[in-house]
């Protein structure tokens, strides 16, 4: 894995060891994933970047994933790429607010919290295998970024799609889920599909102890 200062020959080096077009990903415990990642102000040629954010979607894709941010994959840039196809049962797609989001590249995004709502659900990472907990978040947030042409973003996101950007965003930010996580929502991922994958963590909520409106 990089980490640190980027370099461009070890950016390269990381993509041709990439199998089917996929790479490993960082476990929580790298420093990589603690460290803010630096701004991307095109370090990488237009070929590289390119590869760069394929091999992103494959290994998200591969996970699989909604969202990878590249210090997952030991490169400490502000780039992230997101997609959901929002495989889940149209009660859980309802109640969570998921709705199909389409494969977008996130470079130097940022967000901020609109209005006052506030929606507690279950998240995992690709960091942090094996586990999920509730995360209390804004349930609409103003996202700014530049796409992967370079073109200016600044646009409100709701729901599910929120989650996902605000997610990916702290990744960048050497922000782990499990920061702001509902430490008593903790479970393993074979126990939340056998007790807790209710459409919302209510019930989950009332026999472990937590409360999801409180933000941490």
């Amino acid at each position: 894995m990089i980490g640190g200062d980027v370099s461009v020959d070890a950016v390269r080096e990381l993509l041709a060891d990439a199998h089917g077009g996929v790479v490993p990903i960082v476990a929580a415990g790298h420093p990589v994933l603690r460290s803010r990642a630096t701004p991307y102000v095109g370090q990488l040629d237009a070929e590289t970047f390119g590869e760069l954010i394929e091999v992103m979607r494959a290994t998200m894709h591969d996970a699989p994933g909604v969202g990878l941010a590249a210090p997952q994959i030991g490169i400490p840039l502000r780039i992230a790429v997101i997609e959901d196809r929002c495989d889940v049962g149209a009660d859980v797609a309802r109640v969570r607010e998921r709705t199909r989001l389409p494969f977008r590249v996130l470079v130097n995004p940022r967000y901020t919290p609109v209005g006052s709502r506030t929606a507690g659900f279950y998240e995992g990472c690709l960091s942090v295998p094996g586990y999920q907990a509730v995360v209390t978040r804004a349930a609409e947030v103003r996202l700014q970024c530049a796409d992967e042409t370079g073109r200016a973003v600044d646009e409100v996101v709701r729901g599910w799609p929120a989650r996902i950007v605000a997610h990916e965003t702290d990744h960048l930010n050497g922000t782990l889920y499990i920061d702001t996580a509902h430490t008593r929502s903790l479970t393993t991922s074979g126990m939340y599909g056998e007790m807790w994958s209710d459409p919302t963590p209510e019930r989950a909520a009332r026999a472990l102890g937590f409360a999801t409106d409180d933000r941490r």
